[in-house]
C-alpha cells in the first residue's frame, strides 16, 4: 500500500478499520492474545451502535481478528449490512510479553525488577512483536481486502495498536508514539483511489456510551 497522494477518477474503494467494544476484565491484566476475555455489556451496547454507522453502506466484505472480542464486535455488523464473517489473522491484537500481567496503578507486576530485562527498547518495542511486523501484517490485509471489495466498503475489526499502525502510516508519521486516537468501538476508515489512500477519517459513533 502506498502513502497518501493527489486523487484520481479512478474507482474509490473504502475500507472501515474497526476498534473492539470495551471488555469484561475485572482483574484489569494485560490480556493481549489470551482466549477467553469477552465484551463487557457496555462493550455490547459499543459494537450495536457502531454497527449503525455501517447501515445503508455499500459494504460488500467484514472480518474480524480470530480473538472473541473481536468476533463479538462484528456480529450486529453483520447483521446491519448482511455480510458474513471472515477471520484474519493478519489482524489479530499485537503479541506481548506482558501478557497476563497487571501493568497499570501502583499493583503493576512490572514494577518487579525481573520484568526490566524487557524494557531495554521502547522504540520496537523490546516487549512485544515489532511496530513494523504488526504495520507489515496488518497492510497485507487491508491491501487484499481493498481489492476484494474494490469499488464497495470493506470493514475490519481489528484492535488499537494494529490500527494505530495504520493510521500513523498513512499520515507518513513515525511508528513510535506516546499517544493514541483510537477509542474503543471507533472506525477509521481509509479511502482508496486505486492502491493509494487519499483520505482517511476517523469517527467514535459509540462515545456517548
Amino acid at each position: 500500500m502506498t502513502q497518501p497522494s493527489a486523487a484520481r477518477d479512478d474507482t474509490r474503494t473504502t475500507v472501515h478499520l474497526v476498534r473492539h467494544g470495551e471488555v469484561y476484565n475485572p482483574n484489569k491484566l494485560l490480556y493481549g492474545r489470551m482466549p477467553g476475555y469477552h465484551l463487557s455489556s457496555r462493550g455490547r451496547s459499543m459494537a450495536a451502535v457502531t454497527a449503525k454507522f455501517f447501515a445503508g453502506r455499500d459494504v460488500v466484505y467484514l472480518a474480524a481478528s480470530p480473538l472473541e472480542r473481536a468476533q463479538e464486535t462484528a456480529a450486529p455488523i453483520a447483521e446491519v449490512t448482511g455480510c458474513e464473517v471472515d477471520t484474519l489473522e493478519d489482524i489479530i491484537e499485537a503479541a506481548n510479553t506482558f501478557e497476563g500481567l497487571r501493568t497499570k496503578g501502583w499493583r503493576s507486576q512490572l514494577l518487579n525488577p525481573i520484568r526490566w530485562r524487557h524494557m531495554t527498547n521502547p522504540l520496537e518495542p523490546s516487549w512485544g512483536e515489532p511496530y513494523e511486523e504488526i504495520l507489515k501484517r496488518m497492510l497485507a490485509a487491508v491491501d487484499n481486502v481493498r481489492e476484494r471489495a474494490e469499488g464497495h466498503e470493506a470493514v475490519l475489526v481489528s484492535h488499537q495498536l494494529p490500527i494505530v499502525m495504520v493510521q500513523r502510516y498513512v499520515q507518513g508519521k513515525r511508528l513510535q508514539h506516546a499517544k493514541r486516537e483510537c477509542d474503543l468501538a471507533s472506525v477509521t476508515s481509509l479511502v482508496f483511489d486505486g492502491d493509494r489512500v487519499i483520505d482517511w477519517e476517523y469517527a467514535t459513533p459509540a462515545a456517548h456510551i
